[in-house]
């Protein structure tokens, strides 16, 4: 018997080398044109978070009286991009999958308006979320993300993204203009449009939506710098004198945290659980967005479980730890990894592309000087819409379901808090379940938190009743 003879097709099979080999192009059924189109695709409609990260920053510092220099919408923009693009380059290296990361929205709404809000610095605000990564990476390492996430019932984590949503929605709107407080008769009020920012803010939310609606890849980038043009126009905005346009990108926010100032300013209780408040909302995001992308590339095994799952959450824990070292609020995986996905992108080069793009990005950040709150708030209102549409997969007829949803939900906006929601919802779905007789589906996890959470609502009380 002749044992020499190879099959033929095989003989003929081209052998993959370099690039093809590492990221397993044949095996995802891709390429390298491929990937390089959808990362480029990706970094298209990731690219506004460049000027919306500084812009949510620096006007929640000011807002809570605590605005600090050292951010400005020019030195945001240069180290949102330098995390980003490491961070992204690092995903697609060591977990091989088309997704992207940047400064999470929703979580630097907490760090610019909560935190700040209860006292702490920047740099403190910023300690709490290299506390909140480095805690998260650790359960990532010892393999309990996946178990704490498994003891919260579905309907809350939708819940909290739905109304992390209609916080960010609220704040465009209040950037916008449309939105005041402090008119007398009523706690917040719409103002009229009478100023050139507010129309701007109008015009601009207009195109956003039109662009939007039209499916016009990269909408929001181009909705800002269009609105950025018209109010350079009408006078809102200006284009800053001397060199700052082409001047060296600054760093000036990197290594400006304090771990320590948050058990300082805040009782220990309050602190535990504002940090543990943020590592749920870091949970569910990034768990959903894997997810959910690894499935609609392909990726996904049939019960929806993802290969290799510890290899993106690491990088992800990693990447809210070097957010907040750099001062730009936690990164994560972002959903617009989805836009790449649909262009082809199968493999971690679409990622690498995604990365690159971002560091090439720190020229450009000067830029973020120009563009003024009027030009991003209308992105902000289209993202509030689209973490809104979770609303959909959450059974508000159940009461056992719905209730706790709805004031985790509204309780977000309307107390200016995403804590007091997340805490809310948690305390009522135990109540009610346990009201129900059905404390065998409560994990003992939610117990624990619930209560946590009625010491947390109850801390004033209790000092003073101490006292």
């Amino acid at each position: 018997m002749d044992t020499t003879a190879q099959p033929r097709e095989r003989a003929q099979e081209p052998e993959e080398t370099g690039l093809a080999r590492f990221f397993h192009f044949r095996e995802r059924g891709t390429d390298l044109g491929t990937e390089i189109r959808a990362g480029v695709t990706t970094f298209m409609v990731m690219a506004y978070i460049l000027f919306v990260n500084g812009s949510i920053l620096t006007g929640g510092f000011a807002a809570t009286g605590q605005a600090d220099p050292a951010w400005d919408l020019g030195t945001v923009a240069a180290a949102t991009a330098l995390v980003a693009g490491v961070m992204t380059i690092a995903m697609g290296l060591i977990a091989n999958y088309p997704f992207a990361l940047a400064a999470g929205l929703g979580i630097n709404a907490i760090v610019a308006f909560s935190l700040t809000g209860r006292g702490l610095s920047p740099a403190g605000a910023m300690g709490v979320i290299v506390i909140e990564g480095i805690v998260v990476t650790l359960l990532v390492l010892a393999g309990l993300r996946e178990a704490i996430m498994n003891a919260v019932p579905i309907s809350l984590k939708r819940a909290i993204g739905v109304g992390i949503g209609l916080f960010i929605l609220f704040i465009g709107f209040v950037n916008g203009g449309l939105i005041r407080s402090n008119v007398p008769g009523t706690l917040v009020t719409i103002a009229f449009p009478t100023e050139p920012a507010q129309w701007v803010f109008l015009a601009g939310l207009l195109i956003t939506i039109v662009l939007y609606v039209l499916r016009v890849k990269a909408a929001l980038v181009i909705s800002i710098l269009l609105t950025t043009v018209l109010a350079l126009l009408v006078g809102v905005a200006t284009i800053p004198a001397g060199n700052e346009l082409i001047a060296t990108p600054r760093f000036d926010t990197l290594g400006r945290f304090d771990v320590t100032e948050v058990f300082s300013v805040l009782p220990l209780v309050t602190a535990l659980l504002v940090i543990f408040a943020i590592l749920l909302t870091d949970f569910f995001d990034t768990m959903g967005t894997v997810t959910g992308v690894a499935a609609e590339a392909g990726l996904a095994r049939p019960d929806g479980s993802v290969p290799n799952v510890s290899r993106p959450l690491l990088v992800d824990s990693v990447a809210a730890f070097a957010g907040g070292a750099a001062g730009i609020s936690s990164n994560t995986t972002y959903i617009e990894s989805a836009a790449g996905v649909a262009d082809g992108g199968r493999t971690g080069m679409t990622s690498v592309v995604t990365g690159v793009l971002f560091l090439l990005a720190i020229l450009l950040s000067p830029i973020a000087l120009i563009v003024p709150a009027a030009a991003t708030a209308p992105a902000l209102v289209l993202v509030g819409y689209l973490m809104f549409t979770l609303i959909k997969d959450i059974p508000v007829g159940d009461v056992e379901e719905g209730l706790p949803a709805l004031l985790t939900m509204i309780l977000m906006p309307l107390t200016f808090e995403i804590t007091v929601g997340i805490g809310a919802g948690f305390i009522s779905w135990v109540l009610i379940k346990a009201v129900r007789g059905k404390t065998s589906e409560i994990h003992w996890l939610m117990w624990v938190v619930a209560i946590a959470f009625l010491i947390f609502f109850a801390q004033d009380w209790i000092t003073t009743l101490v006292a």
